[in-house]
């Protein structure tokens, strides 16, 4: 995986290794990667670290669970709220 990455892109790269695999094989080999946010960036192999499934089945499922450990500013524009004006 390249040193830096935009989280849209994270699931296609994904499909670049072997599935089935566990929470650690994939967190080891994406260490070392910066994830760009709508506002910041994080470590992946970081993040797939802090996930508590241990095992996943594709591309799709590491990407699903991966969505749930990531900070605020991961996603949408700054100051930007979902709810009703």
């Amino acid at each position: 995986m390249s040193t830096e990455i935009h989280l849209s892109r994270v699931e296609s790269e994904f499909e670049d290794y072997s599935f089935p695999a566990t929470r650690s094989e994939l967190a080891e080999s994406c260490a070392g990667t910066t994830a760009l946010f709508a506002d910041g960036d994080a470590d992946l192999g970081e993040l797939l670290a802090e996930i508590d499934q241990e095992r996943f089945e594709s591309p799709e499922d590491a990407f699903a669970a991966l969505q749930n450990v990531l900070p605020i500013e991961a996603v949408g524009e700054p100051g930007q709220s979902d709810g009703d004006a």
